[in-house]
Order: C-alpha cells, then sequence, then structure tokens
C-alpha cells in the first residue's frame, strides 16, 4: 500500500549539497521558496502516517525505513516535509528525521516518482 505518491516537481538549488551529506529534504510545492531551495520539492499527499519497515522509492530505488522520528509524520501531512538521513541509523537527534538504509542516492529529475509505501 502506498503511504505517498507524489512526483518531483522542482530540484532546489542546493539540492545536490544536501546529497552529498547523504539527504535527501523533501518539501511539498506549497512551501516558500527558501525552503525550496535545498529540497527536492513534490506533489505528494501523506494517507498514512509513516513506519520503521516501510519503503521510500525515489526514481527505481528502494530503501529501507529504519527510523521515523517523533515529528516527521506531522510535517509530511502539514508541509510534505521531511529530512531523510540515509546512513543506517535507527535513531536521530531531530524529531523531522527519518532514517533509511545507506545506499547511494540516485540522480534525480522533475517527473521523476517520489513513493512511499509498506513493504
Amino acid at each position: 500500500m502506498e503511504k505517498l505518491h507524489g512526483n518531483i516537481m522542482e530540484l532546489g538549488s542546493e539540492w545536490e549539497m544536501i546529497k552529498s551529506e547523504n539527504m535527501v529534504i523533501l518539501f511539498n510545492h506549497h512551501s516558500p521558496q527558501e525552503l525550496k531551495d535545498i529540497s527536492v520539492v513534490h506533489d505528494g499527499e501523506v494517507t498514512q502516517d509513516v513506519e520503521a519497515g516501510d519503503v521510500l522509492v525515489l526514481h527505481e530505488t528502494e530503501y529501507e525505513i529504519l527510523f521515523v522520528g517523533d515529528k516527521a509524520n506531522e510535517t509530511l501531512r502539514e508541509l510534505g516535509h521531511a529530512t531523510f538521513k540515509f546512513n543506517d541509523e535507527s535513531n536521530a537527534d531531530l524529531p523531522g528525521t527519518i532514517c533509511l538504509q545507506k545506499k547511494a542516492i540516485p540522480d534525480l529529475e522533475v517527473g521523476q516518482k517520489v513513493i512511499i509505501k509498506t513493504k
């Protein structure tokens, strides 16, 4: 079951720098421009809470979600926002963070899919 299904609408001017830190910052297309500059901007909406064990799909690459911060589901619903860290960790200091298995982040392009689904 898909919990978020969206399309990439914009890649912020700082997106490659964030990617080099093994992170992806998502925001929806209603966000202010200063947030879009660091983000992968999408048009999806969350239909159910994201949980550890779910899968993030960027383009055609799947990543297991290992940890979901206390505020991540709230910010995903309100702003389409979460910070995804590809670090193999099962905890994070910031409550809006989602940790995933550590694998290379693909080159992303406008029009590609962003999906979060149950395993």
